[in-house]
């Protein structure tokens, strides 16, 4: 009962996080992995979700653009830039994430109360003159 009223606690906790993380947070999250992350992650990135570069902010995004291998480079003059997809997605699995994740919270609080209140009963097929 005590280890799933704390595994209700952390499971409630992340999942209004998720829900409650806005788009610049999302943003800040995307742009630090971004620049951490190595140059053939990035092309592989890029190549799977047809885009170019993370966002227009610096000089860097035509580094960027430059070295970029996404199909959509050679059909048009300009592609969509990877965090625009990023956050697209990022957005639409947190809000999942947070919906399956509180709807499976209070099912485990349902549980942490049929626990307790169904805790001492007696076994009704048990010898009554029976000390347990």
């Amino acid at each position: 009962m005590i280890i799933l009223g704390l595994v209700f606690m952390f499971q409630f906790g992340i999942s209004w996080s998720c829900l409650a993380i806005n788009r610049s947070k999302q943003t800040d999250v995307i742009n630090a992995s971004w620049w951490v992350m190595s140059n053939k992650t990035r092309d592989e990135l890029e190549r799977s979700f047809d885009c170019c570069g993370l966002f227009n902010l610096t000089t860097l995004y035509q580094q960027d653009y430059a070295f970029c291998t996404a199909i959509c480079k050679s059909q048009s003059p300009t592609c969509q830039m990877c965090g625009e997809k990023f956050l697209k997605h990022s957005d639409e699995a947190l809000k999942i994430l947070g919906g399956v994740g509180l709807f499976f919270s209070f099912t485990e609080i349902l549980g942490v109360w049929l626990a307790m209140r169904f805790r001492n009963q007696k076994d009704p097929r048990a010898n009554p003159s029976a000390f347990l």
